[in-house]
């Protein structure tokens, strides 16, 4: 076979070679490639799956929306100052609450004592319509019709000023016709012995605790409690702040012992240096729960 013809035939058996299909076989497992992490959705849809939180995990809190404000009371107790014999004498009033404290007050003082408290002597001065017309700076303007008798007058001012000057928004009051006025502008027109608390036609319990101010001789004050058929079932004294020609304020407590609930009197006095009579006596009349032995 000549040279030429022996490369041409070679030349075709390596054409012939390279268009052959591959062979097939194993090349042995495919590598392994982690899956890629793909981020939590930030929010579930209706098909979503939620995992639940591990078992002893606290649910979080619902978030509150808004204020959340401080409940008001209901009702609002007021001390409104009568007038018994020429002087001031305190009781007091609960009333449904409101903002307008200072013109309920006047209303209540205007509208006059209970049944009881008249009973006891108690009268009201202030006429009706008296409303405080502003309050600045620690100041209420009030004004009333003028009245012929200067002590009807002044008394009827001091009933307004102590009953107005309870509120911490008020120290004195305006009338008009003169510089404003404080409470220190009409101690004259207390008596020597105030008892603020029990007020007439309270309901109270052993112990029952008697405080108010007193002017007495070395500020000794002494407190009893009588039945309905004006026995004395205790008694008890205390030591004001301030006594002999000032005023100072006192608190005791009274136990006393009662089978059964009826009407009773609390009564506060200074016991005479000459002679220990009663003297300065306020009688309150009230309501004795009754009171087991203990």
């Amino acid at each position: 076979m000549s040279r030429r013809r022996l490369a041409t035939l070679v030349a075709l058996v390596l054409l012939v070679a390279g268009c052959a299909p591959a062979r097939s076989g194993s090349l042995g497992p495919a590598p392994t490639v982690a899956a890629p992490t793909v981020p939590a959705p930030t929010s579930a849809g209706p098909s979503a799956t939620v995992a639940s939180p591990p078992t002893g995990t606290p649910a979080p809190a619902t978030p509150r929306t808004g204020t959340t404000g401080v409940a008001r009371p209901a009702t609002l107790t007021l001390e409104l100052w009568y007038v018994r014999d020429g002087r001031l004498v305190p009781t007091r009033r609960t009333r449904p609450a409101t903002v307008a404290t200072s013109r309920l007050a006047l209303a209540e003082l205007a509208a006059g004592p209970t049944r009881r408290e008249a009973d006891a002597g108690l009268v009201t001065l202030l006429p009706d319509g008296a409303e405080v017309s502003r309050i600045a700076d620690g100041v209420a303007s009030v004004r009333l019709a003028a009245v012929a008798d200067p002590v009807t007058a002044r008394l009827r001012e001091a009933q307004v000023v102590y009953t107005l000057t309870q509120f911490p928004t008020v120290r004195q009051v305006d009338f008009g016709t003169a510089a404003p006025a404080g409470r220190a502008a009409h101690t004259d027109l207390l008596p020597p012995i105030v008892v603020t608390g029990p007020v007439i036609g309270d309901r109270v319990t052993s112990p029952v605790t008697v405080a108010g101010s007193a002017d007495v001789f070395e500020a000794t004050v002494t407190v009893r409690v009588l039945d309905a058929a004006g026995r004395q079932l205790a008694t008890a004294f205390t030591t004001a702040t301030c006594g002999t020609g000032c005023r100072g304020t006192y608190r005791v407590a009274v136990r006393y012992r009662l089978p059964k609930e009826q009407a009773g009197t609390i009564e506060v006095y200074e016991v005479s240096a000459v002679d220990g009579s009663r003297t300065k006596v306020v009688a309150v009349p009230v309501t004795l729960a009754a009171a087991a032995r203990s």
